[in-house]
């Protein structure tokens, strides 16, 4: 089926909160088989809900509105629908006692004008009697319509346990199979992915490939639709190992899969250990690597070298190496590398030396000048880049790099993407 979701709220429109409940049901909905052709966020207008309703409902076949069941004067979605569908509001006795005797918090907090709770349009039914929280349905012209709360966890709540489920046996709706992933790919830009990927394109009808950037990765998804399960997953199979095989060695995890988990994995399976010497980045190579659980069977530590007196004192880099060459260059980040790695034993050891900005670039070396060095037990290899963005852009950039110079250099492929 086709539906739309109307998200309802002056605190969405101006910012102030940002609007998940549309999110989290668009990806449900897509996973159950139906498909949000349009997800609209507007204000708590009447005239504008009941023209947003109106127009919705003469292209597509169900409806998701949240927001605006409350108790408040600008909670309006209940009038502008009775206003918009000719629905006159009827009073639900049931539903007002329920709420004085379940939510006592909210009738000290609201008195009489809980009671506006209770006054639904006409051929309204609740979507969970026992549910202690708005939410209801009706069906307009042979089409669902359901009104869910603006409160992230209860229309969670609802829509799992009572909008999906009675979707799932609507009259007249094609029963759809879905199988999707997401490979995560880092070192290759957007356009030389689909590259890769172009002569999959229009291969089936009922897969479709979509490239979404996340910089500073690149995230492609496939989705299978089939008629049945049978069929939908010899597609997806038969995709996902094209994909996968396209995009070897730059696809490092899927869907919920992070880099510095993948990085982690592989320290791990080859009992290696890796230690950092970070300048521009701050630490946020060695935060990554340490957010991920157990990481300390494989991370010796780190070392935050910002100033030149720092780096050589705790990383042993020449007073004639900076004075030379500067604290952003080749030579700088292979004594960097080379220092924390004997310092701490580690198998492995990775040094960023950079011009973050928006300051302190130069002819020679603009803002984003970024140098690297991985040292290991056979050498120590030095890599410069300019990555471009503003301050937290280029940050995001090289901590990126580094920890895919460490995956691939476990990987024994190049370490330039």
């Amino acid at each position: 089926m086709f539906g739309e979701i109307i998200a309802i709220g002056d605190e969405l429109t101006s910012g102030r909160i940002l609007n998940t409940t549309s999110h989290f049901a668009a990806s449900h909905l897509f996973a159950a088989g139906h498909e949000v052709v349009a997800m609209i966020t507007i204000g708590d207008n009447a005239t504008l809900i009941s023209e947003t309703l109106r127009r919705a409902l003469e292209q597509v076949d169900f409806l998701i509105v949240t927001g605006g069941l409350g108790a408040t004067s600008d909670d309006l979605t209940n009038e502008a629908v009775a206003e918009a569908l000719d629905r006159p509001t009827i009073f639900h006795p049931e539903i007002l006692q329920r709420i004085k005797t379940h939510c006592r918090d909210w009738a000290a907090q609201f008195g009489a004008g809980m009671e506006k709770l209770a006054w639904l349009p006409e051929g309204a039914h609740e979507l969970k009697s026992d549910a202690n929280m708005a939410g209801y349905f009706l069906v307009q012209d042979g089409k669902p319509i359901f009104f869910l709360p603006g409160v992230p966890h209860e229309m969670e709540e609802l829509l799992l346990e009572a909008v999906i489920t009675r979707l799932a046996v609507w009259e007249g709706s094609e029963p759809r199979t879905v199988r999707q992933k997401v490979f995560k790919v880092v070192g290759l830009p957007e356009a030389a992915i689909n590259g890769h990927l172009r002569h999959l394109e229009g291969k089936s009808g009922k897969v479709a490939i979509g490239y979404y950037p996340v910089p500073p990765e690149v995230h492609v998804s496939l989705t299978v639709t089939g008629g049945s399960v049978a069929e939908a997953d010899q597609l997806f199979y038969e995709f996902d190992q094209e994909i996968a095989a396209a995009l070897i060695p730059y696809h490092y995890g899927d869907d919920g899969d992070l880099l510095e988990e993948a990085v982690g994995r592989l320290l791990r399976g080859q009992k290696m250990t890796l230690a950092l010497a970070e300048s521009c980045t701050g630490g946020m190579i060695a935060h990554k690597i340490t957010a991920v659980v157990g990481s300390s069977d494989y991370f010796v530590g780190g070392v935050v070298a910002y100033s030149n007196s720092l780096k050589e004192r705790l990383l042993g880099v020449e007073r004639g190496t900076l004075v030379r060459h500067g604290a952003v260059s080749e030579e700088t980040a292979r004594a960097m590398a080379e220092g924390v790695r004997t310092a701490t034993g580690a198998d492995l050891a990775v040094s960023v030396t950079g011009i973050a900005g928006p300051g302190g670039g130069s002819d020679e070396k603009p803002v984003g000048t970024v140098w690297f060095a991985l040292a290991t037990p056979d050498g120590t290899q030095a890599f410069g880049l300019l990555f471009g963005g503003v301050r937290w852009q280029v940050q995001a950039k090289a901590c990126s790099f580094g920890l895919d110079l460490v995956r691939r250099s476990l990987l024994k492929v190049s370490l330039l993407p």
